[in-house]
């Protein structure tokens, strides 16, 4: 079982990035896999995002994504929805390439009134390409991240179960 995180922030070393991290190392641990995960850090992919070639990077991250068993999927809000450079990184893949991964949205914010971008917004978007999301995205305030630790661990005692069922049910081992 392979666990792939996805961090949509532009900025390098971000809270975001370091919030996704431990996110996913917490829901690991839930569900009984051990060892590193990958990362695809969408700031250093960035200038390869946008440029006219091809990026033989860019296609390795698509790669990993479309062989998660479990996809934590992390963005910022900003404008009430998820980054424009975690959109554009994911319109590269075909409808349907997530059809074999378990997904969870996790949206990093300032103010509890984009709490609903998580469930609106980024859970659509995850299924629109194929990813089972059985659980309710994280929306995680600013505030809240003091209290990472705290906030992870009572997330991941509600998550866990639908993961590890979602996982069983069909999502690759």
């Amino acid at each position: 079982m392979s666990i792939v995180t996805v961090v949509g922030n532009p900025r390098a070393g971000s809270r975001t990035y370091d919030v996704a991290v431990q996110a996913t190392r917490t829901i690991a641990r839930r569900i009984g896999r051990e060892g590193p995960s990958e990362i695809v850090d969408l700031s250093a992919l960035a200038p390869l995002l946008f440029a006219p070639e091809a990026s033989s990077a860019v296609e390795a991250a698509l790669e990993l994504l479309t062989q998660a068993s479990v996809l934590v999927v992390a963005s910022p809000t900003y404008k009430g929805t998820y980054t424009g450079l975690l959109k554009t990184f994911l319109d590269r893949l075909p409808g349907g390439a997530l059809a074999s991964t378990v997904a969870l949205p996790l949206l990093v914010m300032g103010d509890a009134r984009h709490a609903l971008a998580v469930e609106v917004h980024f859970r659509p978007l995850l299924v629109e390409l194929g990813a089972t999301v059985p659980t309710p995205g994280l929306a995680l305030l600013e505030s809240e991240i003091p209290d990472l630790d705290a906030v992870l661990g009572s997330w991941a005692g509600r998550v866990a179960p639908q993961v590890a069922a979602a996982l069983r049910e069909g999502a690759p081992a």
